[in-house]
């Protein structure tokens, strides 16, 4: 029995390792700004490459600076990333907002058999196509097992889960629109310290 104790505790050690070596590589660390304080993502190039690089070289571009939560359930998620209507700074659009990308191409779908969307997963959106990806996020406040395998995760929340939860919520009859939504001020990468 103490030898089974031991190895469940070894087991459970081997893998909050491999966590904190995925979070303590800067290359695929992105870190949000939010009005309450900092998100620290480790990005999941092993999950879904493609993703990673162009969220990566999003970031590294400034485009996700001062985009706006546009869609927020209540114990669902947060979405974000629309970087063509959603900038707080450059031009909200209210009436487009969640319908717009960047101007990189859209993504193959990389979806995960093994991982699942649980609180402080972040997956890519998308639209009816699989293959439809390109800028727009969500960070899980949840659980969602429909979504498992069909939405590309592209991370986890490491730190800052308490800053993603005081994200303004939207109007549940509205599928989640937020009036004067909250916004990402800042995103970054780590490693460009």
């Amino acid at each position: 029995m103490r030898l089974m104790k031991l190895a469940l505790a070894f087991v459970a050690v081997s893998m909050l390792g491999a966590l904190g070596a995925r979070a303590a590589d800067p290359e695929n660390t992105m870190i949000i700004s939010l009005k309450d304080g900092d998100v620290t993502i480790a990005l999941r190039p092993d999950l879904a490459p493609k993703h990673v690089e162009q969220i990566k070289a999003l970031a590294r571009e400034g485009a996700y600076d001062n985009v706006v939560f546009h869609r927020v359930i209540n114990g669902f998620m947060a979405q974000t990333g629309d970087v063509k209507f959603g900038n707080a700074k450059k031009g909200l659009n209210a009436d487009a907002v969640g319908t717009g990308a960047s101007d990189k191409p859209d993504l193959p779908a990389e979806f995960s058999k093994t991982e699942k969307f649980q609180r402080g997963t972040v997956g890519m959106a998308r639209s009816q196509s699989p293959d439809s990806a390109n800028s727009q996020f969500f960070i899980m406040f949840g659980p969602y097992p429909s979504l498992d395998g069909q939405y590309t995760i592209v991370g986890n929340v490491e730190s800052g889960m308490e800053a993603v939860d005081k994200i303004k919520k939207g109007d549940d009859a509205q599928n989640g629109t937020v009036s004067d939504p909250d916004r990402m001020m800042k995103v970054r990468i780590a490693a460009d310290k």
